[in-house]
């Protein structure tokens, strides 16, 4: 597990720990800075994982940006998938199922612009990367990616 990339989002994975806390979610580990050895002095936490948590909690309807599961209970599928669309974010999302045909389906449903099946964050240069909602705009790599870089323009002449 990497660093977090500034002290500035160290501060703030760590205010989304008493956040998760706070609110009554269940630390099942982690929760805190790593401050052991030579990573102590570095912007390191540990890889966390919260239970109890309700979709009205901030560690659930926010983007944390650090090492961070917020497991919460679902019903069935398609209460999964509108609690995952509500929301103002929509960058990534992992599906976790042995049923090809459920993971297409969800993947299908949920707005967001990466759905990773039975991974997470596995990325390629080819691959289209960007967000839905507010999570973004554009796209990075692919032949998208070229788009930002070009002036399109349009000339029309009419000829009598």
């Amino acid at each position: 597990m990497g660093p977090l990339v500034s002290n500035r989002q160290l501060e703030r994975v760590l205010g989304y720990f008493e956040s998760g806390k706070t609110e009554g979610a269940r630390v099942f580990t982690g929760a805190e800075r790593l401050n052991t050895g030579a990573l102590a002095q570095g912007n390191f936490v540990h890889p966390t994982v919260f239970g109890d948590v309700n979709d009205s909690m901030r560690i659930s309807r926010e983007e944390i940006f650090g090492p961070v599961i917020s497991a919460l209970p679902f019903a069935d599928i398609e209460d999964v998938i509108a609690r995952a669309n509500d929301t103002m974010f929509g960058l990534g999302s992992g599906v976790w199922t042995r049923d090809i045909s459920k993971a297409h389906r969800v993947a299908k449903a949920i707005k967001a612009g990466s759905v990773w099946v039975n991974c997470y964050q596995l990325m390629d240069p080819s691959v289209p990367f960007g967000g839905y909602k507010m999570s973004g705009y554009g796209r990075e790599s692919g032949i998208q990616h070229l788009h930002s870089f070009l002036e399109t323009k349009a000339v029309t002449v009419m000829l009598s």
